[in-house]
């Protein structure tokens, strides 16, 4: 009797369970999802209650009702302020304090102490105005007991805990950046040291030739080699020169420039005979340093591929910020043909920008059809 192996199954089982997981806790949306589902569990234990009381609902429509409540939920992120409001309804028609609970959390948790403090007092005022409102089940002796042992802490504990959490997501994308800006100065840092052996060692060898050079010019000023000499000892001193410039004096200008600096490539690469349409996402603005260079250096590149292949040629370049990602694309029309000698190209632009990309987690493609080029390149958001 042959019995197949169980546990491979179970471990592949388990595996993309754990994947599953992984990429449920990731994704904001389902984190909304599953917290509108939450709050509609706890508010359907009060179905029964709700149907049997005096507002006009059934049991049907009592779940509808609550559904549509708990929906709003959904939209927490980017508007808090809604599931407030519906909580606020809920507690006036249907005495439902469950829904408040979530909302207060998310309006502090997403807009900050001083929304979650207006909302907490907002709430307790107008629990206070119902409490005192005639009608509400007697006697008042213990609908204030409840109110103060019950409704504020209620709303108090919620808004904190939202507001809590709003200041460790403030930490903690604090320290992210640290973190990049730590990582650029290091990396700028290598760069620097480098560049200075570079310049060390292969300027003595420039200097070197240069002298040398003079000193056979000199030594056959009378024969036909000197203008040779002369020739060597110019080209000798021009790279020696062109050294000091690349080397020394980046080394004492700023570091590589942000979004901020797009303006200016665009500028420049018009001056070359190229336009450029730029479209950024002011969003962008707010991204880390590392990221910021990181769209700098695609698009720099972008453009001078672009004035070597299709001088001439409008470039359409976009930046925008899409959830948590960055989008860069950069595409222009080609020329039938390319007029005069090819331009000079070591052939490694494309492959220098994505090492760069893929270096912080990103994606780039490059295509290339019978009449366009197109660069599109994606980075984390961070």
């Amino acid at each position: 009797m042959h019995v197949k192996p169980v546990a491979p199954a179970l471990h592949r089982a388990e595996a993309a369970g754990r994947r599953l997981a992984r990429s449920w806790s990731d994704s904001p949306r389902a984190l909304d999802v599953l917290t509108a589902l939450s709050c509609l569990g706890l508010m359907a234990l009060d179905l029964p209650g709700l149907a049997a009381a005096d507002n006009s609902l059934n049991g049907p429509l009592a779940a509808a009702v609550l559904a549509l409540g708990c929906a709003t939920l959904l939209l927490r992120r980017r508007a808090p302020w809604a599931s407030f409001v519906a909580a606020l309804l809920f507690i006036g028609w249907l005495h439902e304090l469950t829904l408040i609970q979530f909302a207060l959390y998310s309006v502090g948790r997403y807009r900050g102490r001083r929304a979650g403090i207006l909302a907490t007092l907002a709430y307790v005022a107008f629990a206070l105005m119902l409490f005192s409102v005639p009608g509400w089940p007697e006697p008042r002796v213990e609908t204030l007991s409840s109110f103060l042992s019950l409704v504020v802490p209620i709303g108090v504990l919620a808004s904190a805990v939202g507001i809590a959490a709003y200041r460790h997501d403030l930490v903690a994308e604090l320290n992210g950046r640290r973190a990049e800006a730590a990582v650029l100065q290091a990396v700028q840092q290598e760069r620097t040291a480098v560049a200075r052996d570079v310049h060390d060692f292969v300027g003595r060898e420039l200097t070197l030739l240069t002298v040398r050079s003079e000193v056979l010019s000199v030594r056959a000023r009378e024969t036909a080699y000197a203008k040779d000499f002369e020739e060597l000892a110019d080209t000798a001193r021009r790279a020696h020169l062109v050294l000091n410039d690349i080397i020394v004096q980046r080394g004492e200008r700023a570091s590589t420039p942000g979004v901020d600096g797009l303006a200016a490539l665009a500028e420049e690469s018009e001056r070359a005979g190229s336009p450029v349409r730029l479209d950024l996402d002011p969003e962008a603005h707010a991204l880390s340093p590392l990221r910021q260079a990181a769209v700098y250096r695609v698009v720099q590149e972008c453009l001078t591929n672009a004035a070597k292949h299709a001088r001439g040629e409008t470039i359409e370049v976009a930046v925008a910020v899409e959830g948590r990602q960055v989008r860069i694309a950069v595409g222009n029309a080609l020329p039938e043909r390319t007029p005069g000698r090819a331009p000079v190209s070591a052939g490694s632009g494309t492959a220098s920008m994505a090492e760069r990309v893929r270096s912080l987690g990103g994606t780039l493609t490059a295509t290339r059809s019978q009449d366009a080029y197109l660069v599109v390149a994606t980075l984390p958001h961070g």
